[in-house]
C-alpha cells in the first residue's frame, strides 16, 4: 500500500525527549516500511525514520527557540497533503482534528488515530460535523465521552523489543516517575506514596509551557522532600537504566488516560507498575501480573510492600505478548485494507513506489 503518516509538528518524529504521539508514528512508519509499504511521513525536518520525509517546517515546534505558531505550521502541512494526496492509497492523520475541514470529501480513504482526550466539550461538537471519518481509539475507554464516532478499531501502542533492555533486578532501589508535569499525571500523589513508602523517587519528566505555574506553585516545594530528586526531562537512550533500575513505576493519574506509554515502557523494563485505575489503566495492567492496581494514596503505600512478590521476568512478557510493533502495526493493516475494500470494494490497494516530490527525502 501507499500510505501517508500525517503527524504533529510540536515534536520531531520520533521527539528528541518526552513526545508519546511522534514516537508512536515512528515506530509505525518504520515497521510498515519493513514490510514492504510505500510509506511517506508528513512531519518536522529534523524527523528521523524509515519513511519518505516530507519536511513540512525546518525544525520541531517545541525546539524552535524562534518565533513559532502552530496554527499557521499545520494548516500549511495540510495544504501539502492535500495537493499530493491522489499519491497515496490511505491518508493516516495523527493531527487530531486540525484535519477534519480539509479532507471531508475523501473521508472514506483516511485514518485518524485520536491520542489525546476526548471528554472536551468542544471536540463533540466538531466531530458531529463530520460523521464520515473513520477513527481509531489507543483504548477502548477513550471512546467513551464519543460513541457515536465511526470507529474503525482500537489499537493498542507498541514498541520494538530491543527499544528498551530487560533488568531482571531493580539495582536502584528507588521509585520512578516518568512523564510530565501536570495535575491530572499525580507527580505530588508519587511523592506522597514515596515519602510513606520509606523510598527514594526519581522523578524524569518534562515541564511544559502551561504547566509552568503549577510547577512552580505546587510542585517545587515539594522536590525538597527527603529523597525525592527531580531529573527533569529524559530521553529514550537513559530510559532502560532508569526505569530498569526502579523497584517500581508510579503513575497515580487521575485524568482518563487515554493509553499511557510510560508503563508499556516501564514492563518492557520488567519493572512493575503501580496505577489507579483510570482510563486505559485497567486495559494495560493486569493487577499481581504486571502491575497493582490501586485506589488511592494509602493503598499504593501498601502495594509498594508487594512489588517484590511480581516476577519481573513475566512483567517484559506481558510486554511481549501484548504491546509490540508488531502487534500495532497488524492492527493498522487490517484497518487500512478494510477501510480501503469497503470504500472501493473492486479495487485492490496499489503498490506502485510513490513519487517523491521536490522536498522529500528519507527520514534518516
Amino acid at each position: 500500500m501507499r500510505i501517508a503518516q500525517i503527524a504533529p509538528l510540536y515534536e520531531s518524529v520520533p521527539p528528541r525527549l518526552y513526545g508519546g504521539t511522534e514516537r508512536v508514528v515512528a515506530h509505525l512508519s518504520d515497521e510498515l516500511v519493513r514490510r514492504g509499504h510505500e510509506v511517506t511521513l508528513f512531519a518536522s525536518g529534523d524527523s528521523r525514520c524509515d519513511a519518505w520525509l516530507v519536511p513540512c517546517r525546518s525544525k520541531a515546534l517545541r525546539l524552535d527557540d524562534g518565533l513559532a505558531w502552530d496554527v499557521p505550521a499545520h494548516l500549511d502541512m495540510l495544504c501539502e497533503v492535500r495537493e499530493r494526496m491522489d499519491e497515496f492509497d490511505i491518508l493516516h492523520f495523527h493531527t487530531e482534528c486540525w484535519h477534519l475541514p480539509l479532507f471531508a470529501d475523501v473521508a472514506d480513504r483516511t485514518v485518524t488515530t485520536l491520542h489525546g482526550r476526548l471528554d472536551v466539550g468542544d471536540i463533540e461538537a466538531l466531530f458531529r460535523r463530520f460523521p464520515d471519518y473513520p477513527v481509531v481509539s489507543i483504548s477502548d475507554s477513550q471512546r467513551r465521552p464519543l460513541p457515536f464516532l465511526r470507529w474503525a478499531g482500537t489499537v493498542y501502542h507498541g514498541y520494538p523489543l530491543n527499544q528498551y533492555r530487560f533488568s531482571p533486578e531493580a539495582s536502584g532501589g528507588y521509585l520512578a516517575f516518568l512523564g510530565r508535569i501536570s495535575p491530572e499525571k499525580g507527580v505530588d500523589r508519587a511523592i506522597d506514596i514515596a515519602r510513606r513508602a520509606g523510598l527514594p523517587l526519581r522523578i524524569a519528566a518534562k515541564v511544559d509551557g502551561a504547566d509552568r505555574d503549577y510547577f512552580s506553585n505546587h510542585i517545587a516545594p515539594l522536590l525538597d522532600t527527603p529523597g525525592v530528586e527531580f531529573i527533569g526531562e529524559i530521553g529514550e537512550a537513559e530510559k532502560s537504566d532508569f526505569l530498569g533500575g526502579a523497584i517500581g513505576l508510579l503513575v497515580p493519574v487521575t485524568w482518563p488516560e487515554p493509553f499511557g506509554l510510560v508503563m508499556i515502557e516501564a514492563m518492557a523494563c520488567g519493572t512493575p507498575v503501580i496505577a489507579f485505575p483510570n482510563g486505559s489503566v485497567p486495559e494495560i495492567i493486569e493487577h499481581g501480573v504486571n502491575g497493582l492496581l490501586v485506589q488511592d494514596n494509602d493503598a499504593a503505600v501498601i502495594a509498594v510492600g508487594l512489588l517484590e512478590s511480581i516476577d519481573r521476568a513475566r512483567v517484559r512478557q506481558s510486554f511481549e505478548q501484548r504491546f509490540t510493533v508488531e502487534a500495532m502495526v497488524d492492527g493498522y493493516e487490517a484497518i487500512y485494507r478494510r477501510i480501503l475494500a469497503e470504500a472501493e470494494p473492486d479495487v485492490e490497494p496499489l503498490m506502485a513506489p510513490v513519487a517523491i516530490a521536490a522536498g522529500a527525502e528519507r527520514a534518516a
